[in-house]
């Protein structure tokens, strides 16, 4: 695999802990800004709005451009939007700053997963995007947990900052390492437009938003519940959410393992569990030992799908898969705006720190639902239908393959 591949992985690392660490950072940042903790989980509805709104636009805008330079440019906006979250004075400044961060998301990881496929070949699509996407999972391994603890000794300011240098190290990074190839000819935005006349792509994006906003919908209330339903002490959430992390990158590395040769049957599995963990978790919330190891199945389930997630949308889109990949990142930001939402109202009606848990079980079963329909679309889908979408793969990729 090139190793460009994996400073890609490096770089979804740096966003993906901003995107994330909020969860670990909610009683600090309520405390220190006089607001609620679900308000404070506006801040992660907020980067994934920014996420939906600024990665289509941002990723049409940028189709004439070479690859290389608007993954340059787009880290830039990045590291403006973490620093201004660093600096903020208030809650109004923190949100701009984590939406402004959060436009340059989406299209990244589109552009970003184009560019990881064009340099692994066709038929290591899934291995390559579970790689790049792998800096989710590390993200939750060490980057959350160091939020977290870093937010509990040197207060939440410290944690932004720290991802901010980590940023400006992978956009060097980007910009010395990963190759400047030729794009493919432009398809034009008419092509990335038509290719959501299928609506297998269509189903595989309410996949992606369902199956997130149930990740979301417990993930963002998760200090909470460990220390107000489960009774652990403050200074255990952040080993607590290493252990997620770890369950995160075993589910990672097996759903990148199976994914290009059993896409479905990974979805099926993958998004079942997180139903039956999320449910689980409710129910042992107060008893530490099953807590401890509900949270470890529940980050298996919950990375198990994604590199599945993503090369279904790449294969169903076709020979013009940059907005359509895009749009699925929008998609999982969709999620995660509904999820915290959800979670908090939940919270906010006083139905307790265990109702996310169960909110987040009902979206999950949902997922199952449009995962399944994806599946009985494919059966349907006439021998041309299949051929034309499996092949539309831009011919220089083909022959990297």
């Amino acid at each position: 695999m090139p190793v460009a591949v994996y400073v890609l992985g490096l770089t979804v690392f740096c966003i993906g802990t901003t995107e994330f660490m909020i969860s670990g950072l909610l009683p600090d940042l309520a405390q220190d800004l006089s607001v609620s903790v679900p308000s404070v989980g506006l801040l992660i509805s907020g980067y994934a709005l920014g996420v939906v709104v600024g990665g289509p636009v941002l990723t049409v805008a940028a189709l004439r451009i070479h690859r290389k330079t608007a993954l340059t440019g787009l880290l830039l906006l990045f590291v403006v939007g973490q620093t201004m979250g660093a600096v903020a004075s208030g809650y109004g400044m923190l949100m701009a700053g984590r939406v402004i961060a959060a436009l340059a998301q989406g299209a990244f990881f589109g552009i970003g997963s184009v560019v990881a496929v064009d340099l692994a070949g066709p038929q290591q699509r899934a291995r390559a995007l579970a790689i790049m996407f792998a800096g989710l999972t590390v993200a939750n391994v060490l980057g959350v947990p160091a939020g977290t603890f870093l937010s509990q000794h040197a207060g939440w300011r410290a944690s932004f900052w720290v991802v901010d240098a980590l940023a400006t190290m992978a956009l060097i990074g980007v910009s010395l390492l990963v190759p400047r190839r030729p794009n493919e000819p432009h398809v034009g935005v008419g092509a990335e437009l038509a290719a959501f006349r299928n609506p297998r792509v269509w189903v595989a994006l309410a996949t992606s938003m369902l199956t997130q906003a149930a990740i979301f919908c417990c993930f963002s209330y998760l200090s909470p519940l460990l220390t107000d339903v489960s009774g652990f002490p403050e200074d255990a959430v952040p080993l607590l959410l290493v252990l997620f992390g770890v369950g995160c990158f075993a589910g990672s590395v097996v759903g990148g393992k199976f994914a290009d040769r059993h896409l479905l049957p990974n979805l099926y599995v993958g998004i079942g569990a997180m139903a039956l963990t999320l449910a689980l978790l409710a129910v042992t919330a107060h008893h530490r030992i099953a807590t401890v190891a509900v949270i470890a199945a529940f980050g298996v389930a919950a990375f198990s799908i994604n590199p599945a997630l993503q090369a279904q949308v790449m294969r169903e889109a076709g020979r013009a898969p940059t907005l359509a990949t895009t749009t699925n990142t929008s998609a999982f930001n969709v999620g995660n705006t509904i999820g915290p939402w959800l979670g908090g109202s939940a919270i906010s009606a006083h139905l307790g720190y265990t109702a996310p848990a169960w909110a987040g079980a009902l979206l999950a079963l949902a997922g199952l639902g449009a995962a399944a329909v994806s599946g009985v679309l494919h059966r349907r889908a006439t021998p041309v239908e299949e051929h034309s979408t499996e092949s539309l793969v831009p011919t220089r990729l083909a022959k990297t393959g």
